[in-house]
């Protein structure tokens, strides 16, 4: 069937199904980002798709679509409405057929997802990135690694993910994004990540202060101004400040997680996360350091 360059109308989508080309899987079905630039182009792909793909493949090209968006009723409506905006273009008997063929689709599909109790504007991010979806919650990794991101505490990450992922086990799944993994497992690999980082920290820490056993003894010095202010002076003299081309604190960041851990506690006496530390110290998380107006410039004093 040729390709229609040219639409009768177009109908205003407030969100497309469209993905970056990198993540395209079904050619047949999706649409990249390169294909479309305003929102008429975005129907125009739409329409010849629906013209060109084989009967049978219809209805899981509508149910491809609405896995990609967050208001799926909001958007078979706009679908629905702009192929009756086209209806000349199914104007031979066969495309009749065919135009017949979506409106029936689309309105089997409002109805499953009505009757399922689909909550279409509960996730607050496109349908692409929630894994699964029961009647009380959704399910989407991609918000849960975030959430650990912004943990603190060791404890606070893995109780955090454990709870996450018994509520999923013991959830009653309405929908699962088959392009997504499994979300109990992806909670557990993190878990198992923070859990053996945090392992190897504390034997990385255990060696170094036996190989300082004859050291002189101290005990841990208390700090009381927020611990990513401390991290963040260590950082500046290992990643901001030189003398003669080098770093004025040298080292690998093991090394600075180690001497932080091992040398200081918070303004409560407790001991600081070596996973916390790490973060902190990672050149991409400059988002965990202080704000500027926060931070203790070194370079001022020196």
């Amino acid at each position: 069937m040729p390709y229609i360059s040219k639409i009768t109308d177009s109908v205003c989508f407030p969100e497309t199904t469209s993905i970056a080309k990198e993540e395209m899987e079904n050619p047949l079905f999706d649409i990249t980002e390169e294909e479309i630039g305003k929102n008429a182009s975005y129907c125009k792909v739409l329409i010849n798709k629906i013209l060109n793909l084989p009967y049978a493949l219809l209805p899981d090209f509508f149910s491809h679509h609405c896995n990609l968006i967050s208001d799926q009723i909001k958007w078979l409506n706009k679908l629905e409405k702009l192929i009756s905006e086209n209806e000349e273009l199914f104007a031979s008997t066969t495309n009749r057929g065919r135009m017949m063929k979506c409106y029936t689709i689309i309105e089997s599909k409002r109805k499953e997802i009505e009757f399922s109790g689909y909550k279409h504007t509960v996730a607050n991010l496109p349908m692409q990135y929630v894994n699964a979806e029961c009647e009380k919650r959704y399910f989407s990794f991609k918000e849960t690694k975030n959430r650990v991101d912004e943990l603190q505490d060791y404890t606070q990450k893995i109780m955090f993910l454990t709870k996450e992922k018994f509520d999923y086990e013991q959830a009653s799944i309405d929908f699962i994004n088959p392009k997504l993994p499994d979300y109990s497992n992806q909670c557990q690999k993190e878990i198992d990540q923070i859990q053996h980082l945090n392992r190897l920290t504390n034997e990385f820490s255990i060696e170094q202060m036996n190989k300082n056993k004859n050291g002189m003894p101290f005990n841990k010095l208390k700090i009381n101004c927020n611990i990513n202010q401390l991290v963040d002076i260590f950082y500046q003299l290992h990643r901001e400040l030189f003398t003669n081309g080098k770093p004025i604190i040298d080292g690998n960041i093991n090394d600075f997680v180690a001497v932080i851990v091992n040398s200081f506690t918070d303004k409560d006496g407790r001991e600081l996360s070596p996973e916390t530390v790490k973060t902190m110290l990672t050149p991409s998380k400059s988002d965990k350091r202080p704000k500027p107006h926060k931070r203790i410039d070194i370079d001022k004093m020196l």
